[in-house]
């Protein structure tokens, strides 16, 4: 008997001892289990035996199963006709050597409309450097949307060095062998501000866009609308793999977009869906879909949501000359974020920020980092921790996340109140959870992820019902 209770003693004492350790790491499941698999490299011992067993059960406690089948959504590039079309000079194009002489000649207010068919293009880049107006903008368009598809053998695409452009309804696709020639579809640069992308679908490049200011200009005030940024493969590549790489500029907007399947091969460094830093400001995420892993699933290595601040930004790359912060006065509005091996949204050294009515689902939650940090997090479903780290400043208000020991145990009641969120069936199993009238100010009114106005008691997290965000084609 004594035997017995001795025995049952050190049980509890040992459950209790891991229970305090995990409460003081704060690192939920899959940061443990990644960090296993690290130490695990290059040892064929015992103990690299069971420190792999021990992550795969940690990633099994914590992860979801793979995404078998993606349901068509009304977020993201739509095929069909044109909504309308601009006014202004029609320029036609029936082969690739005419757009690249027609970019060359655009006046304000051209419309380049491509012909139905694909265009292959090789070499290094797409220069454009014609201004258009604010009143004139210069517009490169399919009628059709899907009907023009453009293939890049190019370290880059379109290098975008002049103001008021705008790109819609094209399909491009990096066709590059080697994985480090096919960096962006679309590079835009210095003067470019006012950019906007429209309807484009864009798939297999490092960072399909890449935003960041020149010596003398940054390109402010763009726009990344309605558009899939894909890959079919994880990258094999020493850049950055981020479909939107966004660095100094401010005051973008970008909404509406699928982003999926972001996975760097090397499983050493971490990429990300979107992010905004090098000391920009006024940045908003808002109302897209972020599956870090949809199709590329199970590869080691970290995959980021979203993010304001990324990785961090050397000085010399900063706007004007230094980041007293990465970013400031950012805002993560109305997304759903899922599948990701790391954290959905990541605050690095970004001030004044605010992360409102997010849906996270299967990642490792929201955290804010450094002193630099300061964020207002409210109205979020999380399935995953909300944290601050290393003295970051977090105003935590009503949202739904999951504690960290139910992490650990295999308990994930926030995904639980979806019908089924391997598939995308985000469809709620019971009422909506909601939050009580008022007390979110700013938010009735405005559209949720699908583009349903929000109630004076809106539901938790992106959406009031999913259900139409569902497409049928």
């Amino acid at each position: 008997m004594r035997i017995g209770r001795l025995l049952l003693g050190l049980a509890l004492t040992g459950a209790v001892a891991l229970a305090v350790a995990i409460e003081l790491a704060q690192a939920p499941p899959r940061l443990v289990a990644r960090y296993l698999e690290q130490r695990a490299l290059g040892h064929a011992n015992a103990a690299g035996d069971l420190a792999r067993q021990v992550g795969h059960l940690l990633i099994r406690a914590d992860r979801g199963e793979p995404l078998l089948l993606m349901p068509p959504l009304r977020l993201g590039a739509q095929s069909g006709p044109a909504a309308s079309a601009p006014a202004g000079r029609r320029v036609d194009i029936l082969l690739p050597e005419e757009l690249s002489a027609a970019l060359e000649r655009a006046e304000p207010g051209d419309v380049i409309t491509l012909a139905p068919g694909l265009y292959r293009f090789s070499g290094e880049a797409i220069n454009v450097v014609r201004p258009g107006t604010a009143e004139r903008r210069i517009v490169v368009r399919a009628e059709q949307a899907g009907s023009v598809r453009l293939e890049f053998d190019l370290r880059e695409g379109f290098v975008v060095d002049a103001p008021y452009w705008t790109f819609e309804n094209l399909t491009i696709r990096g066709v590059c062998a080697d994985h480090e020639r096919c960096e962006h579809a679309f590079h835009v640069i210095g003067r470019a501000h006012h950019f906007e992308s429209r309807n484009n679908a864009i798939h297999d490049f490092n960072a399909h866009f890449k935003i960041n200011a020149s010596t003398t200009a940054a390109p402010d005030h763009g726009l990344i609308e309605g558009s899939t940024l894909a890959n079919d493969t994880a990258r094999r590549t020493s850049t950055p793999v981020a479909p939107i790489d966004l660095v100094t500029a401010s005051h973008w907007t970008v909404r509406g977009n699928l982003i999926r399947d972001f996975v760097k091969a090397d499983p050493a460094l971490t990429s990300y869906g979107a992010f905004a830093k090098g000391g920009g400001s006024g940045n908003r995420f808002e109302r897209n879909v972020i599956l870090c892993e949809a199709r590329v699933r199970g590869a080691p290595g970290s995959r980021v949501g979203l993010s304001l601040g990324g990785g961090g930004t050397g000085a010399g790359y900063c706007r004007g000359g230094r980041c007293i912060v990465e970013h400031d006065e950012g805002r993560i509005e109305s997304n759903l974020i899922a599948f990701c091996s790391d954290s959905g949204i990541y605050l690095n050294r970004a001030a004044r920020s605010r992360v409102l009515h997010n849906t996270l689902i299967d990642t490792a939650g929201i955290a804010v980092r450094f002193a630099e940090s300061s964020a207002e997090v409210e109205g979020n479903l999380v399935d995953g921790i909300v944290q601050a780290r290393d003295d970051g400043l977090l105003r935590e208000r009503d949202n739904r996340a999951t504690g960290l020991l139910r992490l650990y145990a295999g308990s994930h009641p926030v995904r639980a109140l979806f019908t089924d969120p391997v598939a995308l069936d985000f469809s709620w199993r019971s009422a909506a959870p909601r939050r009580e009238e008022g007390t979110s100010t700013d938010l009735p009114g405005r559209p949720d992820l699908c583009g349903t106005p929000r109630p004076a008691a809106p539901a938790y997290g992106a959406f009031e019902d999913f259900r139409a965000c569902a497409a049928t084609r």
